[in-house]
């Protein structure tokens, strides 16, 4: 049996797409098309999935909510997952469970309807729960780890673990999954009893400071770079320790390649205003750390995530 037959049996012919295209499927809405997308949510379809690829020797990539990646303008070669959708659940007075697919907008709005604090302020981050788990997602000088109970995780061979927070290596932009190719099939959070009213307004500011600061009007992916570590990079005197600053005084902000720009409101976002190419993305974002590291001998590494051959980047799936 062949591997779109057997994939097509699985899950249904309405699920399978072949030749898919990815572009409107990420924030950037740039690149091309998968070989083949099916789009699941459950942990056990996952696996599923993931089994029938590696009996016929396609390639994975694990794609979230499309935030925080750049898919080349060739596509992705194999299968695409996408882990969309979900549920989220309380398990106790502290713990509340979210499904991988579960936008974190999605989860910020659960708990605040049930009276639950703890991820109020993370109003109008991009992505998934499953993305966000993957990269640590940061905010204002706080981790998403903080907040992160266990993880429930899929192996690459599609068995289901339970890992304390403690046990998941998170540190800025990283946890162990870059190292393991697990795959993030629900979180656990730890939330108290809250207002409903005070959390509200809570993520009114959050969402009101992402408005003042990012540009979040036109096409991105969020923040290209890494901010510089304070213990490996030497950032000159007067120079915040900010990726966006460095750029910024590079004298990059409003640097244009074809349709792709850097942000005149924070440099360390790349836009589209339509058109660009991921080419385009990837050529101005080697532009800028090419100068960045020119002019004041920091090398900024990537925040993104690179998917395809043509703009890989240091990791190969991503859950954004």
């Amino acid at each position: 049996m062949s591997f779109a037959t057997e994939l097509t049996e699985a899950f249904g012919p309405e699920r399978v797409s072949a030749n898919a295209p990815l572009a409107p499927l990420t924030t950037f809405k740039v690149g091309g098309n998968a070989d083949w997308l099916i789009t699941i949510r459950a942990a056990d379809e996952i696996a599923r999935a993931i089994r029938i690829a590696q009996d016929h020797r396609v390639a994975v990539t694990v794609l979230g909510g499309g935030s925080n990646v750049l898919v080349a303008d060739e596509g992705v070669a194999g299968l695409v997952i996408r882990i969309h959708g979900g549920e989220v659940r309380q398990i106790d007075d502290a713990t509340v469970r979210a499904d991988a697919g579960v936008t974190i907008n999605g989860l910020v709005r659960w708990t605040i309807a049930h009276g639950l604090a703890g991820v109020e302020a993370w109003a109008g981050t991009p992505g998934t729960v499953g993305g966000a788990v993957y990269g640590n997602a940061h905010f204002r000088g706080r981790l998403v780890s903080e907040l992160v109970k266990s993880v429930t995780l899929l192996s690459p061979i599609g068995q289901l673990t339970t890992v304390p927070s403690a046990d998941m290596e998170f540190g800025y932009d990283y946890s162990r999954l870059h190292r393991t190719r697990e795959i993030v099939a629900a979180a656990d959070f730890n939330v108290t009893r809250g207002d409903p009213d005070r959390l509200r307004d809570t993520a009114r500011e959050s969402l009101a400071f992402r408005k003042r600061t990012q540009p979040l009007e036109k096409s991105s992916a969020g923040c290209i770079f890494q901010n510089p570590d304070p213990q490996r990079d030497c950032v000159p005197e007067g120079i915040p320790l900010s990726a966006g600053a460095l750029v910024d005084r590079a004298g990059l902000k409003g640097a244009a390649l074809g349709a792709a720009h850097v942000s005149t409101r924070h440099a360390n976002f790349i836009v589209s205003d339509g058109g660009a190419t991921a080419s385009e993305i990837a050529r101005l974002i080697e532009r800028c750390r090419d100068e960045v590291r020119r002019q004041f001998g920091v090398e900024l590494r990537d925040e993104i995530v690179r998917l395809g051959a043509s703009v890989k980047g240091p990791h190969v799936d991503s859950q954004g």
